[in-house]
């Protein structure tokens, strides 16, 4: 549907959310100062006037005007206003459901029962005073979480760190280190020095190796560019091996042509060289030690799920590394895991995917952490072991979409090989 139509239709939704939700707030402070009111009232609905001028702002003037940075604000203003305010409706829902049952009851029983009986001649709160007032802390609190996943989550950088035990790992191998980030998306930084932080947290490991599993940028090559200073100082003895996620592609932005479009994934390859990874398009590296081999495969984007392009080969990747007792294969997207890897690629050791960000949500409760990547994705997050065959999910580095983090931390993950 054209933006034209579908942009008042939403705008219309959102101020009938904004009149249903400004009930329940005017009951929250009916009890306070007339200037106290005056201030709320104001401050509401000049908070709905600016984040519905933002949206109209963001989807009909030129990107170039606003801006990245102002377009991301926009963006998050909006989700972070109406998402909030999806609480206090659930919660006047509650209370409306149970004024019309009473009613209905009183119809049918020719009673005369007040809707909101309980406690009004007590001079204690009402039930209906309650429900509301509850709505609007309802509201407040993912409203304060996700502020302070933009704040503090964003980039609160943490380290993983996973032993792979391996069965037929040369013994020259052992103990090796390798370091995984996933998902930077670079399109969506909007702070240097916090990016700059956890490039030196991971260099600090000292890791021998680096993976990293793709998704450098949002939708365009040149998103990049301010932080190729900062993300080729990742470095490591025995190499940093890359690969391509699904937004690395540009198959999320509107190009002029084709042609266009094909530049655009020149260019992001040619990124990886100025930074110094080696990427790996179906491609395959031995890494030698003493003697030993050990192969390292590196797949484009494959993906079991339909909504996702596939453009790897994994047949081509592993064309060739017989001679290697130990296989890893750097491959974006956990669905590929069960696409083929675990069926038809029994002889590969471990597989590191990205992908899910863990959806940048998460609540952890002692060892349990539940995410609402779990109902999106069998592998989401963390190791996964089938057989003598291993999977690791990285959380990812960066973030898109809400610029933040809340109880999904960004991850840098370090593995260490042990024979088995």
């Amino acid at each position: 549907m054209n933006k034209i139509v579908i942009i008042p239709i939403i705008t219309v939704i959102f101020l009938l959310i904004d009149w249903y939700v400004w009930q329940a707030v005017k009951v929250s402070f009916q009890n306070t100062s007339s200037g106290t009111q005056g201030f709320v009232k104001y401050f509401f609905w000049g908070l709905t006037v600016l984040t519905l001028a933002g949206m109209w702002a963001f989807n009909f003037l030129n990107p170039d005007l606003l801006g990245k940075n102002l377009r991301t604000v926009i963006m998050v203003g909006v989700f972070m206003n109406y998402f909030s305010k999806i609480f206090v409706v659930l919660f006047l829902l509650i209370d409306d459901l149970g004024r019309f049952i009473r009613w209905i009851v009183a119809k049918i029983s020719s009673q005369n029962i007040a809707p909101d009986s309980t406690g009004a001649d007590s001079g204690k709160i009402t039930r209906s005073d309650f429900l509301m007032k509850t709505a609007v802390v309802a509201g407040t609190i993912p409203a304060i979480a996700m502020t302070w996943g933009i704040v503090s989550g964003a980039h609160d950088y943490r380290i993983r760190r996973v032993k792979l035990v391996l069965k037929n790992l040369p013994k020259q191998f052992d103990g090796m280190t390798i370091a995984q980030i996933s998902d930077i998306h670079s399109g969506s930084f909007f702070n240097r020095v916090a990016v700059k932080g956890g490039v030196e947290m991971l260099m600090k490991e000292k890791p021998d190796m680096v993976f990293f599993t793709g998704d450098l940028v949002n939708n365009i090559a040149p998103e990049v560019q301010e932080y190729i200073d900062i993300f080729n100082k990742v470095k490591a003895p025995l190499g940093v091996f890359s690969t391509l996620g699904n937004h690395d592609y540009g198959d999320y932005y509107r190009w002029e042509n084709d042609a266009a479009k094909r530049q655009n994934l020149k260019d992001l390859k040619h990124a990886h060289k100025v930074l110094g990874y080696d990427l790996l398009l179906d491609e395959h590296r031995f890494i030698e030690q003493g003697g030993e081999k050990l192969a390292i495969l590196g797949v484009q984007n494959i993906s079991g799920q339909g909504r996702f392009h596939t453009y790897g080969d994994l047949a081509k990747a592993h064309k060739g590394t017989d001679e290697a007792p130990v296989k890893l294969l750097l491959s974006h997207d956990p669905t590929h895991w069960d696409k083929e890897v675990n069926t038809n690629y029994q002889d590969i050791d471990v597989m590191f995917s990205g992908h899910t960000h863990g959806t940048q949500f998460g609540i952890t409760i002692g060892e349990k952490t539940w995410s609402p990547a779990q109902y999106a994705y069998k592998q989401w997050a963390g190791l996964y072991e089938e057989g003598n065959q291993k999977l690791y999910v990285n959380r990812g580095y960066g973030y898109i979409g809400y610029p933040g983090r809340i109880g999904m931390p960004p991850e840098i993950t370090v593995f260490e090989l042990k024979k088995g």
